[in-house]
């Protein structure tokens, strides 16, 4: 309400202002384009609330939409921040079921191929269907490294003497036909259309 108050009397006292110069003015050239410029500055006066109105509309859209980018980048680093930590969980969930499904695996058939073949494994990986999940029903192989069974068998402190030929290579122990244990854990480990390979390790 003061505003339009404000602007009335503005437009008031204005008229009455360029009626004043218009008499007092002599009659010249310069007398026309004085009432031009007084016209000028009436329409700006008229226009006044509409310059202010806009003025406003653009103080608002701009902290509006500052605002808004700034509530939008806190959002988006929050999100990555989210995503980042989900990945993490998931390579550590990941780490951890394939570190369980190696030690279960190897826990079943542990003492049966020291028994029936002298070995066991010094280390098992997997291999499954891209992007499923970690799960017995996804794996696709396994990829087995067996090695010599180690006896520990001799009296406690007792030393084995150890003999070193200078100048002759070592003779490779042959290791067991990897066939037969292929099968037995492919039975033992209850797989169908999944594979496994074999490979030996040091004794």
């Amino acid at each position: 309400m003061n505003l339009l108050t404000e602007w009335v009397t503005q437009i008031i006292l204005f008229l009455l202002l360029a009626m004043v110069v218009d008499l007092l003015m002599p009659d010249s050239s310069m007398k026309k384009y004085i009432k031009v410029v007084v016209g000028l500055v009436l329409i700006l006066i008229f226009l006044q609330p509409l310059f202010r109105l806009f003025q406003m509309d653009i103080e608002t859209m701009m902290s509006n939409a500052s605002a808004a980018f700034d509530t939008e980048s806190r959002e988006e680093d929050m999100k990555n921040s989210i995503d980042l930590k989900k990945k993490e969980i998931q390579a550590s969930q990941r780490a951890y079921i394939l570190e369980e499904m190696a030690v279960q695996m190897k826990n079943e058939v542990e003492e049966r191929l020291k028994e029936k073949h002298d070995v066991e494994i010094a280390d098992i990986s997997f291999q499954f269907e891209e992007g499923e999940d970690l799960s017995f029903e996804t794996l696709k192989g396994v990829h087995v490294v067996l090695r010599k069974h180690q006896m520990n068998d001799g009296p406690e402190g007792e030393v084995e003497e150890v003999v070193i030929d200078i100048g002759e290579e070592p003779v490779k122990e042959d290791m067991p036909d990897s066939e037969p244990i292929k099968s037995f854990l492919f039975e033992a480990w209850g797989l169908e259309d999944q594979t496994i390979t074999i490979d030996w390790g040091e004794g």
